[in-house]
């Protein structure tokens, strides 16, 4: 785990998004190695339900900043309690299809046991950063979009959890930036823009 160069990255902020948005990217040290703490959201939401995420959500008019944003909603959603983050850098901000702009944080966090809120989360799960950076466990795809044109989606399958889209993307990034982990240039397949997901 390369901490300084995601503490000097220089994450490129967006304009525009009707919506602005902020997660964490929560990570675990253990004995054998880091973790990163997702949560699969609870079907009955309206947005990306059943997908895999990371602790976040929309900004609220009380909150400081969209770090405030970030911490609060991952108290919310697992019970991390804004005291416990050591945030050490942030990725690029993000676009998604639902038009909101993320921004998301990188943190340290400690290695306890999370309580899912069940409103919005069904479940929490904590992937070996070995076996996210296993390119076994990776493929992508490129599809036409018909807002965004040609996209590139990433699938990293773990633990039979899958996780792709806006979290795929921000998930390459961040392990590009803090391990030796290179994404392949050639996609593995290219679909037709209203193929199903293979998910």
């Amino acid at each position: 785990m390369d901490w300084e160069r995601v503490m000097a990255h220089e994450a490129v902020a967006l304009d525009g998004g009707e919506r602005d948005a902020a997660v964490l990217v929560p990570i675990i040290t253990r004995d054998d190695g880091h973790y990163l703490v997702f949560t699969k959201r609870a079907d009955h939401l309206g947005e990306h339900p059943g997908q895999m995420s990371f602790p976040g959500g929309g900004h609220e008019p009380s909150d400081a900043d969209l770090e405030a944003t970030a911490k609060r909603e991952a108290d919310e959603e697992i019970g991390l309690r804004p005291e416990e983050v050591e945030v050490v850098g942030r990725l690029d901000d993000i676009p998604t299809v639902t038009d909101y702009r993320v921004r998301p944080f990188v943190a340290r966090v400690p290695d306890r046991e999370y309580t899912p809120d069940e409103r919005e989360v069904a479940e929490i799960a904590v992937l070996s950063l070995d076996d996210l950076t296993d390119l076994d466990n990776y493929e992508s795809e490129r599809r036409d979009h018909q807002h965004y044109g040609p996209l590139r989606i990433h699938f990293f399958r773990v633990d039979g959890y899958t996780v792709w889209g806006a979290t795929g993307r921000m998930l390459v990034q961040f392990l590009e930036l803090a391990t030796d982990w290179e994404m392949p240039e050639e996609v593995d397949r290219v679909v037709d823009p209203d193929a199903e997901f293979p998910v």
